[in-house]
Order: structure tokens, then sequence, then C-alpha cells
């Protein structure tokens, strides 16, 4: 994978400039200055502290290299996480610190104008929308915010971001379309007004950048003006910034982010952002047609149930080394080596003021590789896994005089605790790692762990450590000449991932051993560690001078001084307990949609009438706009009743219709069902808009009852899902679009019904216009006891929707964090109904033939506690899905739980799931409390 094309210009765009103010506005100076007040690049030293909302004004600028914040330089490490796909504030702490503990000191939020504005003029920035609250606690995390409020933000997001009802105005997005403009700028405000008071600039939080959406340049400088107005004073960011921000899209498994990251090192980027870094769902009616699951990021590093995957260990080692080695905040190309194998591909890089030398080596070949690189005037050999990179460093600084001639690892950090300077690299398990220290006097070595061996050669201290599976080894090097000794740590990529380093405002900390460091404070003599264990592991804390006491949690914890002047713990931390998960029965259905039914009361129904709309979509000559938008209905199923006139003779009706990925329609004519079509399966994600028509010969017996009644007026009643929007051609039609007739001409009279007034509390996408959802089936406290009890999977027929609803509850210890997880799998077979984990379950499984089965093909759209967690689909690609239910909406401390699952399923697919049960997904001793979110009952 290659630079962006952002990444590629901006880089370009800097070579041997400084970024002009004009660019990116506000507070970023002309040309940076050091601050000696002289001419010049800003020299490298020690990076700022970790941000908060400290009540100081902060000056931020750029210049060719890096960030300048209060004159210190910083390589800004940005994860993107969107908190709308994250239906539980609560759980944004916990994100925000995990991304904190991997290395990130940015978090880049983008912002979804539909979860914000349910119609024009209406704006909600409360519960699980309140923006205020997410910044105030990136800012408590210590984060960085790159804020992203578009109006237009992609992120395979239902239109983009944009709202529903906007598809039915006047006026093209991102376009300097006046209309338009009028409802971007009240937009932005109402953000602006927020983000405002949470400015890095004003000391009032830690909003640091702001990225604009302005894809004309001629209207960049009318937005700026309007951002400025609005007392956004932090930088600004856009298409044409000349500035190397990198950001790295979807990468496939750990070697593949290396290289890619990496690569972006090698060509001089210090703005990283990793899209994303926390996946989420898309929940409710959220998703765009790309996006073909509730799972919105299947290869972010920290998944959907808030687990770290196997390629968080480079993200983080990556992240690492750039907050604690501030040498790679400005590298210049230097002179171009070459490595003996051509297969290997060498970018060399230095930093002008510290010596430092960076070597990022890249494999493309499908072969290990073992090839000499010159590195300092040496040629080391070095090994790089077939499509793999590594990054190498000399003359890197260890502190007391001490400097890397070379090493066959990648640094991770190198800091300073107390009187010890520690320096940590990292390698794949199964190397030699050699590194080659230049000291300014002669070393004591000591091997702390039994696998280093180390030798003194020409005044260079050689080391050597074979990397064992998950193994942290030690070795102290002192000298007779300094008072400071040197801890070297040399880890595979699993033991990295129990290094966690810590800024105090009272000194720098290294903990090893546990899952997860939160959070550190120094109280007098004891320091307080916060965190999550898994299983049981060591603890073992590097801590400033006088710290003799150690709690983990709250509790204390009995520790002794080591050989490598940390602090061990006597026993290991516990691990998680056991956690059993209850089998989900005491299921009870009913079937719904009456709205087929001729006698039913549609009055109410908005009356289709229209002749003109703004879609894009061209409306039939000699028709109605049948468009769903155009009637105030922009999410979820949509019902049409037609009244026809003068049918004597009808023989067949087809009916033309616009979805999103996954489409279908459902027909009846005077309650009698004429059929289900389905959109094509092929390349769900593929496409924006699916159009199709759907072709019904009437029966004979109702073309009978026409004839025998040539005064009736029968009732054609349509369901049609599902109206998601393209998120570039967001105005394109959804719903019916034409109508067509053979054997008579029909006058027709339409009404249409969507989805009753958006939840106030959980926001404008979270249902459509189901029966069951206008009357509140799927919220908790339904009175759901006049339904029939069953039991699953069910196997009979009709066309159709069908309502089954569960309670269940969960007993989890309050010290602990468990992520739940809801299984549908329409494979109908019973293993794991006790709740426990079955990975094997949950994978494809090509032996299993009823997987392609047609009479498997329905939607179920699932409830917990009135949240749409979103949409499972059975048939040829029903693959098993796992819903996370996110801690909050999930209550897990002995409460009641409603789960409602509304099966759409025509009349030759079963009407009801397969098998359904919990999944653990994981859990950890420790998390972040977690309130309950709001989750109200229907109403009285």
């Amino acid at each position: 994978m290659e630079l962006s094309r952002l990444s590629r210009r901006a880089f370009s765009a800097l070579a041997g400039t400084t970024v002009l103010g004009l660019a990116l506005g506000g507070s970023v100076s002309s040309q940076a200055l050091p601050r000696s007040g002289a001419r010049g690049p800003v020299p490298t030293g020690p990076p700022p502290g970790p941000p908060g909302a400290d009540g100081v004004r902060h000056r931020v600028a750029l210049d060719r290299y890096s960030l300048l914040i209060d004159g210190r330089r910083l390589a800004l490490w940005s994860g993107e996480m969107h908190p709308f796909r994250l239906p539980s504030p609560s759980l944004w702490r916990d994100v925000l610190q995990k991304m904190r503990a991997y290395g990130y000191n940015s978090v880049s939020v983008r912002l979804a104008w539909n979860q914000h504005s349910p119609a024009p003029g209406e704006y909600d920035f409360t519960g699980v929308r309140d923006l205020d609250l997410f910044l105030r606690t990136a800012a408590e995390t210590r984060m960085y915010v790159v804020l992203r409020p578009g109006p237009y933000i992609g992120a395979d997001v239902d239109a983009g971001g944009l709202p529903g009802w906007l598809t039915a105005t006047e006026g093209r997005a991102r376009t300097p379309d006046p209309a338009h403009l009028r409802h971007a700028d009240e937009w932005l405000s109402r953000v602006n007004a927020v983000a405002a008071r949470h400015q890095y600039t004003r000391g009032t939080g830690t909003v640091l950048l702001y990225q604009v959406d302005a894809p004309q340049r001629a209207r960049l400088t009318r937005l700026h003006d309007r951002l400025r107005a609005d007392g956004i004073d932090v930088p600004l960011l856009h298409a044409d910034t000349p500035v190397a921000w990198g950001e790295v899209e979807r990468t496939r498994d750990a070697a593949e982010a290396r290289r890619v990251h990496l690569a972006h090192l090698a060509h001089g980027i210090t703005l990283h952002n990793i899209h994303t870094a926390f996946g989420g769902t898309s929940w409710g009616w959220l998703p765009a047609p790309s996006a073909p699951t509730p799972t919105y990021d299947p290869t972010a590093a920290i998944d959907e149930a808030r687990r770290p995957t196997d390629k968080m260990a480079p993200l983080h080692q990556l992240g690492q080394l750039l907050r604690n080695v501030p040498d790679f905040t400005r590298m210049e190309e230097a002179r171009r080596v070459g490595a003996s194998d051509a297969r290997i591909r060498v970018r060399h890089l230095a930093n002008p003021d510290t010596g430092t030398h960076a070597y990022v080596v890249r494999n493309d070949s499908e072969t290990d590789v073992t090839s000499k690189v010159p590195m300092g005037g040496t040629d080391v050999e070095v090994t790089v896994p077939a499509r793999d990179a590594k990054l190498f460093a000399t003359g890197l600084h260890l502190g007391a005089g001490r400097k890397l001639a070379y090493a066959t690892v990648q640094p991770m950090l190198s800091m300073s605790v107390g009187r010890l300077d520690i320096a940590a690299f990292v390698g794949r398990a199964g190397e030699m790692a050699h590194l080659v220290l230049e000291c300014p006097h002669e070393p004591w070595p000591t091997r702390l762990d039994e696998e280093a061996a180390w030798v003194v050669d020409h005044g260079k201290l050689h080391v050597m450590v074979p990397l064992g599976e998950n193994r942290l080894t030690r070795v102290r090097v002192r000298s007779g000449k300094s008072d400071r000794t040197l801890i070297l740590l040399v880890a595979d990529d699993a033991a990295s991932l129990r290094l966690w380093p810590y800024e105090t405002p009272s000194g720098r900390v290294l903990v090893h051993g546990p899952a997860l460091l939160r959070d550190v404070a120094l109280d007098g003599a004891t320091i307080r560690l916060t965190g999550d264990t898994v299983e049981e592991c060591p603890l073992e804390v590097w801590a400033p001078r006088g710290i003799t006491h150690v709690t983990w949690n709250g509790s204390a914890v009995s520790t002794s001084g080591s050989r490598a002047h940390s602090l061990l713990a006597a026993r290991p931390l516990p691990g998680v307990p056991e956690l059993v998960l209850p089998a989900l029965d005491g299921w009870r259905r009913r079937a719904e949609n009456p709205e087929s039914a001729p006698g039913y009361d549609d009055s109410g129904w908005a009356v289709a009438d229209r002749r003109t709309s703004y879609s894009t979509t061209p409306v039939p000559d000699g028709q109605p706009v049948l468009f769903a938008d155009d009637y105030g209905f922009h999410y979820g199923d949509v019902w049409y009743r037609g009244r026809l006139s003068g049918g004597a003779g009808l023989e067949s009706v087809s009916l033309a219709y616009s979805t999103g990925a996954r489409g279908m329609l459902m027909a009846w004519l005077d309650g009698e069902p004429l059929g289900t079509h389905r959109m094509g399966r092929e390349d769900d994600g593929g496409k924006g808009t699916w159009t199709a028509t759907a072709g019904f010969r009437l029966p004979e017996e109702a073309r009978e009852a026409l004839g025998k009644k040539p005064g009736a007026s029968p009732v054609l009643s349509v369901l049609v899902r599902r109206t998601q929007h393209d998120q570039d051609a967001y105005q394109a039609a959804r719903g019916l679009t034409s109508v067509a007739f053979e054997g008579a001409s029909p006058k027709v009279t339409w009404r249409i019904q969507g989805a009753a007034a958006p939840d106030p509390v959980r926001g404008p996408l979270n249902h459509g216009g189901l029966f069951g959802e206008r009357h509140g089936w799927y919220l908790p406290g339904y009175d759901d006891g006049g339904w029939e009890p069953v039991a699953l999977p069910r196997t009979d027929r009709r066309q159709g929707v069908t309502w089954y609803r569960t309670t269940f509850r969960l007993d989890v210890p309050p010290d602990v964090d468990a992520s739940v997880g809801l299984v549908l799998d329409d494979g109908r077979d019973h293993d794991g109904q006790d709740g426990t984990p079955d990975h094997d379950h949950d994978r494809p499984d090509r032996d299993r033939p009823d997987r392609d089965r047609p009479d498997r093909d329905y939607r179920a759209q699932v409830f917990l506690n009135g949240w749409n967690m979103g949409e499972y689909v059975g048939g040829p690609a029903g693959e098993p899905h796992t819903f996370v239910l996110p801690n909050g909406i999930l209550r897990t401390r002995a409460a009641a739980n409603t789960l409602a699952i509304a099966v759409l399923a025509g009349g030759d697919s079963v009407s009801g799931p397969g098998t359904v049960r919990l999944k653990l997904l994981g859990g950890a001793a420790g998390g972040v409390p977690v309130k309950p979110v709001t989750s109200p009952g229907p109403r009285r």
C-alpha cells in the first residue's frame, strides 16, 4: 500500500518550505522560530508533555518537519475513533485510555451530522451524542483531538453523514450552492459552539487540529472566515494543505501495517493517522450501502469488542517510539544506501540535530531475505520476512553518553526514570537480537535473564538475545565514571504489548506485565496503578526515586527491589474469573403486517401525490412521486398502500424500486401475497444504489375476483426495505419509484408510512416503519404476555414480518469488564447454546450444505433494550454474525435485558431465526465504571 494521494502531494509541497499561516490559519505561524529567536528550524528536543485542559494558552505552529507545541516538536500519532459507533459514553473513556496506553497521543474524531439532526433546524448533542462529554473525556485521558465534523465525512455512514432530511432539500452537498451552504453553516456553527470551548490553544481542552470538508478550493476562504467567526482558532487541515498528513486505511495484517506505517516514516511524515484505531458498530440504520455488516472495520487494531488484535503490536511499538524518542520529529533524507540483496529496499534518514540515523528496510518479495545493510559505517546482516519491513537506527543516544552503534532489532523507547536510563528494543519471536553500544567509559554489563549474552570488543558492548515468545530480557549496564545505570530491555511482539511507559507530573514510569495500564498516580512513597489483567501476570515497575509501595486497582501489592532497579510483585496479579452466560430461552412470537389487509385504516398516512422532487432520480411521467425521502421517511422500512380504481382485467403488476444493499420488496393484493423480490446479492458492498423491477402476476383467484367486482377498489400493499443512502449519490431515490400494470390501467391513490417520530433518546436512525416499530414492540417494558411461546429455531414460512422477544439477566462481578456478543446463525444447529465461546461456530463451514439454501434468505433486525444493533441477512451469503452488545446498553449487573428480533421473510423462506445465543467475546479484571445508557420503554 502506497502513500495516500493527500500524503504524496503534501510531502512534495513541503520540500524546502515552511507552512504559510493562511494555509492552516489561526495560530499557525508563517515561519516557526527557535526559542532563541534566530532564523532556522527548531532543534530537536524533549517533546511537549501530555495535553490536558490546564488553563494555559498554548501556541500551535508547524514547520516542514512537524507540529510545534509551545516551541517543542511533536510527532502526531493519531488513531480514528467514531463516538457514534459506540453508543455507550462510559466506554468512550475505555477506548481512549486503551489508545493512549498503546502509544496514540491523539484521537481523530468524525462527527455524523445525521446523528444529531432529525429535522431541519433541530439539533441534539445529548446522551450518546454528547460532543462536550467526549471532548472532556479526551482531555481527561490526555489525548489530543483532531476534529472532523464534515459536513460530509464518508466513513461508510448513511449519506456520508449527511442527515436524511437533506436528501429532500434544494441544493447539492459539497458544492458552493447557497441552498446547501445555509444548512452546512448551521451544522458547523452548532458543532463549533461546543468545539471552541475545548481548544488546546485556549487551554480549555485538547482540540489541536480541525479538519474541514472543502472539496472546492473556492470555498476554502469562505469556510476559513466562517470558522474563525465561530471562534475556531486551532489550525485547519484541508485537501490542499501543504503538510504531510499520512492517513493509513485498512491493512490486512501486522506485516502490512508495518510496511505502510514505516513507509510514511521513511517519507518524512510526522502527522500520522490510523483509520481506524477502534472499529465500532454501524448500529441501527447508520451504515451506508458500502458497509456489508454492522461491524464497521474488522481490520482495526482495537476490535468492535474493544479487544486488541494481532495488528496492535507494530502500532504500539511505533507509537511509543514517536512519543519517547524525539529524534523522529525532524528527519531528513540522508545519503542513499543499498542492501547487498536487491530484493531489499532501504530508505536512509538522519536527524541533523542529534546525529541519529534511521533505516527503513523493506522486503516486497514473497520469501524471507537475509542481506547486509550499511548502517553507521558497518555492514550489518539483517533478515526481513516476506512482505514485511523493519526499522533500524544508529547513533541513538541512550543516556550518560552511551549511544547505539547499530542493532538488528527496532528501538521502541528510550526514557529516563529517576537515575535510570531505560531503552527497549523489539523484534519477532525466534530472531537473534544483536545490539552494539558505544560507551564513553568501560561498561560493566550484567545479564539479568539467562538468555542474554554480552561481550566488549574494541570499546563497544555487544549484547546478544534470542527472542522468545512473550519473553522480556533485561541487561544492566553500569560504568565507574557515571552514576546513571542503563537498563536494556529486549522483547518480542507479544512481550512488547506488556510494556507500558507513562508520564506523570512527577516523572516517568515504566510498567511491565499487565494486559493494560490505564492510569498512574504518584502519592508520596506510593505509586497507584490502574489497569486490566486477563490472565495471571507478573508486575514490574520502574518508578522515580523514593517510590517504595505499589497499589494495583486500589489494592496494595507486596513488592521487592530487583537487580534491574525495579519493584517486583511478590505474587502474580490475578486474572479475570470464569464467566458463564445464560442460554436464551423463553421466546415469545407475534406476526404483524396488518397493513396488507384491505380493511386496514391508513387514513393517518401521508398521501403520496407530489409531482416534483429534488431527488436525482427522475419522476416517471404521469406518476406521482413515491420516493420515501420526499415524505419525510429517511430510515428503515417503508409501507405503501395503493387503492386501485378500475382494476377489472388486471393481470400483473410491476413495481420498480430503489434501495441500498440487500434490499427487499414484498407485495400483497387485498391481503393475499403476490410475492417477494430481493435485490442482487453479488458484491453487496460495491454499489451505492440498487434498482430493480419486481414483476408479479396475479393469481387466478385474484383475477376472477376483480372480474366479478368491476366497481371494487382493491388495495395493493407494498413493503420496501431498505432506505440506506449512498455516501456520494445521496439524493438517489429510496423506496418505490414507479408502478406499471398489465391487463388494465387502474387509477391509483397512494399513501405512504415510514418511521414514527424519532426516538428522543436513541436518535433518528434507531427505528423504521414496521408496525411493531411504530407500536413499540422492540422496547423494554412492552407487554408481550399475550404473545405465543415458541422455541428456536423456527422452520414455518409466511410472507411478512414476525417478531420474537425474550429477556435474560447477566451477573458480571463489578470489577470485571465482560464483552458479550449475540450470535445469529441460520445454520440451525444447536451447539454453543450454553453461551460458551465457540470460535469454530462463527466461522463459515464449507461442509454445511444448508448454508446455500435459499429458503433462509430472510432479514432480521436485532434490538437490545430498544437499541437497534443492526441487521442480519440469512440465505446464501448468511454467514453467522456476532453482534457486539456494548456495556451500558447491555445491563451486566443482575438486571434484566430485553432482546427483540424482527424477521422479514418471503413465503419461500423460513420466518424465524436459527440459532440465537450469547457469546463471551472477552473479559478483563479492571475496566472502567459503566453508567447504564438510558433505554426508555413505551410511552404510557
